[in-house]
């Protein structure tokens, strides 16, 4: 099963790093795991057993392969999360629209996936027969400028023109947020420009921006090969306790069989929190699908991230209440929309009592 999916990224992924080799690794600054300041739980946020499924049951998980950030979907498969619940996944690599994917969820075209808060919740507002069940970790996002620039912070920003890949992307939806949270209007203070992810780099050395951002892979890998430096990311502060991926399920599997919506999400779950206290192994899982990456490179990427944070229930739709409501505050939303009714909506608690 394929979907008419390119990913450029993939080129961008072993290009930078065969670029920049194995450099020293220095630790970022900006850690969602140093900041949370608790003992790193290694296992997942649900309660309880979930009882395997009686007999075998296959089911298709679309996933972009080349985002470091989900991997626990192939670690769930590597180490037996997904048969310990008698689950048998085919993956689909799919990079198109997001309304493409939620359409494909929507007609049984895929089971599951997991993805970016930010990506899926205005399109989820078009009815989609999809349901977000969890969140799968946190920040994987960043904003970046040069080291030698004169931009150390989102007020230096006022005036300036920030690069994205895209301008409906979840980096660009965050980062408004984030200059809306210190008082500068996203859409009349800074201006926006696109460019394809290769090129975001070359833009802010040439001057056509001052800063850039993106997710995980790419932003990481950029920042190691260009020498810049965080200027902000959704790994600090609260947002560092607000999921940034999500597992979404298609609507009909949810309300048909609960039993089967219950135990893939467990598995993605249980992997999720076994990664984040095993970086070095799910880096090697994960190293097929970069292979011009070293192993040890894709483990410090995952210990960036913020595997230990996992929310389901009112938790999770708590915080679908607060991205809905700062996506209204930078015009993603309309003001009049009810962001609690809107979360109970597109949100699914599969484990309540």
């Amino acid at each position: 099963m394929t979907f008419s999916a390119f990913f450029s990224r993939r080129r961008l992924l072993g290009g930078l790093l065969s670029g920049a080799g194995a450099a020293a690794l220095a630790s970022r600054p900006l850690h969602a795991q140093d900041a949370m300041g608790h003992a790193e739980p290694c296992t997942a946020a649900i309660t309880g057993a979930v009882t395997p499924l009686a007999t075998p049951r296959k089911l298709t998980i679309a996933w972009n392969e080349t985002a470091i950030c989900t991997a626990a979907v192939p670690v769930a498969k590597e180490k037996g999360f997904f048969a310990r619940h008698n689950i048998e996944v085919d993956y689909v690599n799919f990079g198109g629209a997001t309304d493409q994917l939620l359409e494909a969820l929507a007609t049984g075209k895929a089971d599951g996936a997991p993805g970016m808060a930010l990506r899926w919740l205005k399109p989820l507002q078009q009815g989609f027969d999809v349901k977000l069940v969890a969140g799968l970790h946190a920040g994987c996002m960043y904003l970046m400028a040069a080291h030698d620039s004169a931009i150390r912070s989102l007020s230096d920003l006022k005036g300036k023109t920030v690069g994205v890949t895209d301008m409906g992307g979840p980096d660009r939806n965050f980062f408004s947020i984030r200059l809306k949270e210190v008082g500068i209007d996203p859409e009349t203070d800074v201006s926006w420009r696109a460019f394809p992810p290769d090129l975001l780099p070359l833009a802010l050395q040439r001057g056509e921006v001052q800063a850039i951002s993106d997710a995980d892979p790419v932003s990481w890998m950029q920042k190691k090969q260009f020498n810049l430096c965080d200027i902000d990311s959704n790994m600090t502060g609260t947002w560092a306790h607000t999921a940034c991926c999500v597992i979404g399920l298609r609507g009909s599997l949810v309300r048909d069989e609960p039993d089967v919506a219950r135990a893939v999400t467990r598995a993605i779950m249980d992997a999720g929190a076994w990664l984040a206290c095993n970086p070095d192994e799910a880096g090697r899982i994960f190293q097929p699908f970069a292979p011009k990456v070293p192993a040890k490179d894709l483990a410090e990427m995952i210990r960036i991230q913020g595997h230990h944070h996992q929310t389901l229930a009112g938790s999770f739709r708590d915080e679908i209440v607060r991205y809905a409501e700062a996506l209204k505050g930078v015009g993603v939303f309309r003001p009049s929309l009810d962001t609690t009714r809107y979360a109970a909506r597109v949100t699914q608690d599969l484990f309540a009592s």
